[in-house]
């Protein structure tokens, strides 16, 4: 919810005193506090514009307040889980995907957290969801990226939730296309490619060698999949992740951080590329959120990819792999560390049910 201008002020203060004085761990942590720890330097004018760029997910509340009754019990206690959500708007097809999935857990005593990395390929029951056009998607097997094509991101929480049993307590999306604009902001970001890379499907055509990365080129770049490396998400999250770690090294080596006139247009095109629940449509609330990482000690913040394996019967498709993806869901219900409920998994396997039989998922939404 946005905050009053005394309570923002206030906030603005408060990150003046303390932006620098601790170190930035980890990749998300990087990026909250990019967007809202140096907000401060820029003063409340600042504070006031980029605040009001962030976009209120209403629609998302009303649509899960409707499935109210079927949703995991809010636990008690301080622990939260924030799903983070990369929104890719495919033109060609006039709809909307989320291929990077991030759920966020904030440990209760805010001394460790968990990121846990969901494949957009992996095989899970989604429910029937509520289109736009005031339809309903059948309930089915899918991969799990179709569940933000069926019905947004309530549909993508119901279908986590179902799959978990873990409660999403907040949540934010981050439009792809904002993504470039950041890209653009801070003057490109440099790759190194080995060999040419081509895919036809979004456009994308580089020969081999040194390029700054711009526009179409740095979205395409993100989002190839098919025609470079083995073609599987797994390959691409690489891709991303690598990218990002160039452009936030850019962002800290150029002097984007201690220039006010470098630093705003970034921040303007990050906070433009956000929509986020009630709870954290702000800065003041996405501060809390920052400040819990910040203040995590070396090695707090781990980050884990939904444990799986390869589906037999598709190449590209994947399931879960049990018992471990079990226990990690069970760690995080009971607010637990995720890395030690796996080491405990892998030493002492339980016994592990047949494989699923699947229904056949068509190629419509691949």
């Amino acid at each position: 919810m946005k905050p009053s201008a005394a309570a923002a002020r206030s906030r603005v203060a408060a990150v003046r005193a303390r932006f620098g004085a601790r170190r930035t761990v980890g990749l998300v942590c990087a990026a909250l506090a990019l967007l809202v720890g140096l907000t401060g330097a820029l003063g409340w004018l600042a504070y006031r514009k980029l605040d009001a760029n962030i976009r209120t997910d209403d629609a998302t509340a009303a649509a899960l307040a409707e499935y109210g009754a079927e949703r995991p019990v809010r636990r008690p206690g301080r622990a939260q889980n924030i799903l983070l959500l990369g929104s890719d708007r495919r033109r060609e097809q006039d709809s909307q995907r989320s291929d990077t999935v991030m759920l966020l857990h904030l440990a209760a005593d805010r001394k460790r957290a968990e990121v846990l990395s969901v494949p957009r390929d992996l095989r899970v029951d989604v429910p029937s969801c509520p289109r736009a056009d005031g339809s309903h998607s059948r309930a089915q097997n899918a991969q799990f990226n179709w569940a933000f094509q069926f019905g947004g991101a309530a549909c993508t929480i119901r279908t986590l939730e179902k799959l978990t049993g873990i409660r999403v307590d907040h949540h934010m999306i981050v439009d792809f296309a904002g993504f470039k604009t950041i890209v653009n902001a801070v003057g490109g970001v440099e790759v190194d490619l080995k060999k040419p890379e081509r895919d036809p499907d979004i456009g994308l055509d580089l020969p081999a060698g040194r390029h700054v990365l711009k526009d179409e080129d740095a979205l395409g770049y993100v989002r190839a999949r098919k025609y470079v490396g083995d073609g599987s998400d797994l390959h691409r999250i690489g891709r991303q992740q690598d990218f990002v770690n160039r452009l936030v090294a850019k962002i800290r080596a150029n002097g984007t951080l201690t220039n006010p006139a470098r630093l705003l247009p970034v921040l303007d095109a990050a906070t433009s590329a956000l929509t986020a629940d009630a709870g954290l449509d702000s800065l003041t609330e996405l501060y809390e959120v920052a400040d819990s990482l910040r203040d995590l000690p070396p090695g707090a913040l781990t980050f884990t990819t939904l444990p799986h394996h390869q589906a037999s019967d598709h190449w590209y498709r994947l399931d879960l792999e049990q018992p471990e993806a079990r226990r990690v869901f069970e760690a995080v219900r009971k607010d637990q560390p995720v890395v030690a409920a796996l080491e405990a998994a892998r030493a002492e396997p339980d016994e592990e049910p047949d494989e699923p039989e699947y229904e056949p998922v068509h190629d419509e939404y691949e």
